[in-house]
């Protein structure tokens, strides 16, 4: 009776480590390339290093990478993507791709059809989305570097490729859309195994808001692994509304949930005449990361299985979200994952 009682004591804990490896100390380093090619030098402690080691350094165990279609302005088409994911790779990390499915930014605002495919009807869009999805992720296994989850679009609350997906109107086809890139997923992993698949919902600390899509993709019989939700306090609410929807989600859908936005100002920036959750600076910056992380990791049954910072390594005027100063000089918040990942010393 005693050596079993201690095997299903080692099971759990065993079930515990396995848990704690597998949740996503996360970045969107979509523009990380881009930034150092222009000669933008990153530092922690006043030491020159790439990026992403300073990211490893710090725990950092996933990346976010976007992917447009034919991007004429920005950096994010195929072949940059999978340089940046093959670099990430070599040291070890995760990566979640997130399709936008458009050749600028998609969001809550704008779901802009790709110039390619201006035209086609319902039914050529859904052959479209299906075989880009497809031959995107070949590409990807074929450099090596398939990813381990996959956004089927991004922040689609109102829906994709406007008009012909856009929601209310057009559940039916924005849902079709959906499930034809997963489709494409499958088709493009070749003989891996398949990558996680997430839906992106922009409104963190809006439950019934949530309710409301969620809902909608179950009743059309939408299939997926994974929530994922942006979270900036500004837009989405308290920290309250933020645990709110996060028990809310995990306790009624069962499925893994992942932050894949969070981001804050270590200088004034967005709080002009409401007062902010934390002092808009880099101390109040590490306090808002380390308060989120506290808040997914207390999520019932470890549902919340991540949390990606949006664009910690970028130039220009989203740098007052960045975690390095104008100096390349990394800010506090890079540290708050160093009390989560260390502590184990090697083996000599």
């Amino acid at each position: 009776m005693k050596s079993t009682a201690w095997l299903c004591v080692f099971i759990f804990l065993s079930s515990l480590s396995l848990r704690a490896a597998d949740f996503a100390v996360g970045a969107d380093l979509s523009f990380l390339k881009q930034a150092e090619e222009h000669g933008i030098v990153f530092k922690d402690g006043g030491v020159a290093k790439p990026g992403l080691q300073i990211f490893k350094d710090h725990g950092y165990n996933w990346v976010r990478l976007r992917l447009f279609n034919a991007p004429t302005q920005l950096p994010n088409n195929l072949e940059y993507t999978i340089a940046l994911a093959q670099d990430a790779k070599k040291l070890g990390y995760k990566f979640l791709l997130d399709f936008h499915y458009s050749d600028t930014w998609a969001d809550p605002q704008k779901q802009i059809m790709p110039k390619a495919w201006e035209g086609k009807s319902h039914k050529e869009l859904v052959t479209a989305v299906f075989e880009y999805t497809r031959d995107s992720i070949a590409a990807f296994r074929d450099a090596g570097v398939l990813p381990e989850m996959v956004q089927i679009g991004n922040e689609v609350r109102p829906g994709m490729l406007w008009p012909d997906g856009k929601v209310p109107d057009h559940w039916k086809n924005f849902t079709e859309l959906l499930k034809s890139g997963i489709k494409g997923v499958d088709a493009g992993r070749g003989t891996n195994g398949m990558p996680r698949i997430m839906i992106h919902f922009d409104k963190g600390g809006e439950w019934q808001a949530s309710k409301y899509f969620f809902d909608h993709l179950k009743a059309f019989g939408v299939k997926y692994d994974v929530i994922g939700l942006s979270y900036y306090p500004w837009w989405h609410g308290s920290l309250l509304d933020l645990r709110g929807n996060l028990n809310y989600l995990a306790r009624t859908y069962h499925k893994d949930i992942v932050l894949a936005e969070v981001a804050y100002n270590w200088r004034p920036s967005e709080y002009r005449e409401v007062a902010p959750l934390f002092a808009e600076s880099p101390e109040g910056q590490r306090e808002f990361l380390d308060e989120v992380t506290h808040i997914a990791l207390s999520v019932p049954d470890e549902r919340c299985i991540g949390v990606f910072w949006w664009e910690p390594a970028v130039e220009g005027r989203l740098r007052s979200r960045g975690f390095f100063d104008d100096d390349g000089n990394a800010l506090p918040v890079m540290t708050v994952f160093d009390k989560w990942t260390r502590g184990k010393t090697p083996h000599k």
